[in-house]
C-alpha cells in the first residue's frame, strides 16, 4: 500500500498514482501557479543518508537534462515536514507501458518514439550522466503525446562509475556485462538497454522472454548471457530493423553501435527505408556538425574567388578574339590613316593596308599577358577548390514531388563510395544524415519547403545541392 501523502505548502492531495520499492507518486493540485503536478516521494522507511545523497543527486540531475525536450520535467524538490524527501514533476501518463503490452504500436511510432528519447539519452551521456534504468516503464507521455525519459534515481556520472557502486537492476532490459557484475553501467550497456527498449515497444515483451515458457530472473539472465533474442514476430518489422536491434544488443559491447546517436542516426535510416519522414535528433552540437562548420567557411571563401576570377576571364578572352580578326584594329587604324596629314582618305583605305601603333602594339602585349594570368590564376583558385573537397560529389538533380501535405524528395545518386552518406539541410529546419537518395518531410497546407543536400565523407562536407523548394498547397 502507498505512504500517506505529506502535507505540502501550496499544494492540495488529489490521489495516489504509483507507488514503488523506495517511493511513491502522488497527483496534487500546485495553488499558485495552478496546475496538477506528478510529486515523488521517499518511503520514510527506507530514508537514511545514503538515500538522501542518492535522492539529492536525481533532484540535480533531473533539473540539470530536463530543459531537453525529452526528458521529464522537474519544477521542485524539497523536504517535507515529516522529513520525506519530494520532487515536484510534470504530470505524464504511464500509458506507453501499458499499452505495448496489449496491442501492436505501428513500426513508424516506435521508431519516432526511439529517435526522441534517444536523443534524451545521448543528451544525458553529452553531460556525463548514465541514466542505468532505461526500460518501457521509464518513458512516459506528455499530455500532448510527447515521449519523454523520467526516473533517473539511480543514474550516475561517467566519471564516478566504479565496479564497486550498487546499481539497482531491471532485469530484462540489462545487459548481460551489467547482469554479471562486470561492470556498474557505461554507454555500451546503455545502447544494449535502449535497444532492448526499442525492441519491447515492438515485439509487446522483453527480447528475451518466451511467450507461455518459463520467465523467472535466473531464465532471463541466463538467456541475456547467450545474448540470442526471439525473433520479434511481426512482418511488418524490417529486416534491417530486426538486424539492427541484434547487433545493439550483441554479446560482445564493441559489436554494438558506438554510441546512442550512432543508433539513432540508423533508426532514421530505417525511417527513410520506411517512406516516412525522418524524425528530428534533438541533440544540441551534433558531433558530425562540428566538423561541417570549417569546412562551410572554407567553402566560402573558395567559391566566391573561384567564380569571380572565372567569369571575367571568359569575358576577356571574347574580347581578344574580337579585337584580333574583327573591326576595333581596323577602326583605328582608319582613323590614324584619316588624321595623318597630306594623305587622301580614298588611297589610306584602298591601295595601303592600316597599320597599328607601336604604343598600341605594347598595350594589345600587356592586355595579353594580364590575360594569361588571370586565368591561370582561376584554374589554380579551382584546383585548389576540387583538392580541398577531396574529389566530394556534389548532388545536382533533386525532384520533388507532393501527397497530401508530405514532401518527398529524390535524387540520383553522384557516385557515392561505401562509407559516404547525404546530408540534408532543412532550411529553417533541421539537419539529417543517411545512405538513401530519398527524403521524406511533413509540412502544413501553405508551406514551402526547402532543402539542400551535400555529400558527407569522412566527417567532411561536399559543396551543397541548389536549393529545392516545393509549395504545399491545401490540396
Amino acid at each position: 500500500m502507498p505512504s500517506q501523502p505529506p502535507v505540502l505548502p501550496g499544494f492540495s492531495y488529489v490521489h495516489v498514482l504509483g507507488s514503488g520499492g523506495f517511493a511513491d507518486v502522488f497527483l496534487y493540485e500546485q495553488n499558485m501557479p495552478r496546475r496538477q503536478v506528478a510529486v515523488k516521494v521517499m518511503l520514510s522507511e527506507v530514508v537514511n543518508e545514503q538515500v538522501r545523497q542518492m535522492f539529492q543527486a536525481e533532484a540535480n540531475l533531473m533539473a540539470q537534462l530536463s530543459a531537453h525536450p525529452a526528458i521529464l520535467t522537474v519544477y521542485q524538490a524539497s523536504v517535507s515536514a515529516d522529513g520525506r524527501p519530494y520532487l515536484v514533476m510534470e504530470l505524464c501518463s504511464a500509458s506507453l507501458s501499458e499499452r505495448y503490452r496489449r496491442e501492436r504500436i505501428p513500426v513508424p511510432e516506435v521508431l519516432r518514439i526511439a529517435v526522441k528519447i534517444g536523443s534524451a539519452i545521448e543528451t544525458a551521456h553529452r553531460a556525463g550522466v548514465l541514466h542505468r534504468d532505461i526500460k518501457p516503464s521509464n518513458i512516459l507521455l506528455t499530455a500532448y503525446g510527447h515521449p519523454v525519459l523520467s526516473d533517473f534515481g539511480i543514474a550516475s556520472t561517467l566519471a564516478t562509475a566504479r565496479e564497486e557502486d550498487s546499481v539497482g537492476l531491471s532485469i530484462p532490459w540489462s545487459a548481460p556485462e551489467v547482469l554479471l557484475d562486470e561492470v556498474p553501467g557505461s554507454i555500451a550497456s546503455e545502447v544494449w538497454a535502449f535497444a532492448a527498449t526499442v525492441y519491447s515497444l515492438l515485439a509487446g515483451r522483453s527480447p528475451f522472454e518466451v511467450p507461455g515458457g518459463s520467465n523467472s530472473s535466473s531464465d532471463l539472465m541466463s538467456r541475456i548471457a547467450r545474448a540470442k533474442p526471439q525473433p520479434i514476430g511481426r512482418a511488418d518489422v524490417p529486416a534491417s530493423l530486426e538486424a539492427l536491434l541484434r547487433r545493439a544488443m550483441s554479446r560482445r559491447p564493441e559489436l554494438r553501435p558506438g554510441s546512442v546517436l550512432e543508433f539513432i542516426r540508423e533508426l532514421q535510416l530505417i525511417e527513410t527505408e520506411l517512406g516516412v519522414a525522418q524524425t528530428a535528433i534533438e541533440v544540441a552540437m551534433d558531433d558530425w556538425a562540428l566538423g561541417t562548420v570549417a569546412d562551410m567557411e572554407e567553402r566560402t571563401r573558395l567559391r566566391p574567388l573561384a567564380g569571380g576570377a572565372k567569369a571575367p576571364v571568359g569575358r576577356r578572352r571574347r574580347r581578344v578574339t574580337e579585337q584580333g580578326v574583327g573591326t576595333p584594329y581596323a577602326g583605328v587604324g582608319t582613323l590614324r590613316e584619316a588624321s595623318a596629314p597630306g594623305a587622301p582618305a580614298s588611297h589610306s583605305r584602298g591601295t595601303r593596308p592600316p597599320r597599328v601603333p607601336q604604343a598600341l602594339t605594347w598595350v594589345i602585349v600587356v592586355a595579353s599577358v594580364l590575360v594569361v594570368a588571370l586565368g591561370t590564376t582561376a584554374l589554380v583558385v579551382l584546383l585548389r577548390a576540387g583538392s580541398a573537397s577531396g574529389g566530394i560529389p556534389t548532388v545536382t538533380d533533386i525532384s520533388a514531388s507532393l501527397s497530401g501535405t508530405s514532401v518527398h524528395f529524390s535524387w540520383t545518386d553522384p557516385g557515392l563510395a561505401v562509407n559516404d552518406r547525404y546530408q540534408i539541410q532543412v532550411v529553417g529546419g533541421t539537419s539529417s544524415i543517411q545512405s538513401s537518395p530519398k527524403f521524406v518531410v511533413d509540412a502544413a497546407p501553405g508551406d514551402t519547403v526547402c532543402i539542400t543536400v551535400a555529400v558527407n565523407r569522412d566527417g567532411k562536407t561536399g559543396s551543397p545541392s541548389s536549393e529545392k523548394c516545393v509549395d504545399v498547397t491545401s490540396g
